[in-house]
């Protein structure tokens, strides 16, 4: 299932930057709101880990439309 370009698709392009953005989102407030160490693990780790999640989704998408076109 995760080999699947439309899969794929959904989270490099969607999902996964939707996600970051509001990881990002409520580690601004949560700074802002007072709780600086906690929104900047939020801020530094969680929102990355999303981010560099939807590169490797689109590099795994590709890769994979690569072999659906292969004429081997």
């Amino acid at each position: 299932m995760l080999r699947k370009p439309e899969t794929l698709f959904v989270l490099g392009y969607m999902l996964l930057p939707l996600l970051a953005l509001l990881s990002a989102i409520v580690g601004l407030t949560m700074i802002l709101g007072g709780n600086k160490i906690a929104g900047i693990i939020v801020l530094v780790v969680v929102t990355q880990v999303f981010a560099f999640g939807a590169f490797f989704a689109l590099r795994a998408r590709k890769s994979a439309l690569l072999e659906e076109t292969d004429p081997r």
